[in-house]
């Protein structure tokens, strides 16, 4: 099975965090942390920032790895490195995803996640 290796950053203020609803592909209007495809000599972190100026029109600062969530799909198997982000500068504007939300603690479960974000819930809701 193909092992597709991605980053996401669970960009955070203050109590809440922001989650992407997938506009387009396989897992269209699943809910996601921003992020995506980490390419050829770059660090997880380097992924992380390129991917969201890229979708969000945003820079980040990237914290702390939270988890690294290993998750088979049917067709490939995800090797997802998940980060704690604070924007720096910008909007968060959505070029990629169809809908935007930041969550609280409380409304974590309130979007249907897709099932490798799912498993990271328990961790982030620690946190907040």
């Amino acid at each position: 099975m193909k092992t597709i290796r991605v980053v996401a950053a669970i960009i955070r203020d203050k109590d809440k965090i922001f989650a992407t609803q997938r506009g387009y592909g396989e897992f269209k209007d699943g809910w996601e942390f921003p992020g995506g495809k980490i390419e050829e000599g770059e660090t997880p972190q380097d992924a992380l920032k390129r991917e969201i100026m890229e979708e969000l029109d945003t820079e980040i600062k990237v914290g702390e790895l939270i988890d690294t969530i290993e998750y088979d799909y049917p067709t490939f198997h995800l090797s997802m490195d998940c980060f704690w982000a604070e924007v720096i500068t910008g909007h968060l504007v959505l070029k990629e995803a169809e809908a935007a939300k930041w969550l609280t603690k409380e409304q974590l479960d309130s979007v249907d996640w897709l099932p490798a974000d799912v498993t990271l819930i328990d961790k982030i809701r620690i946190e907040l």
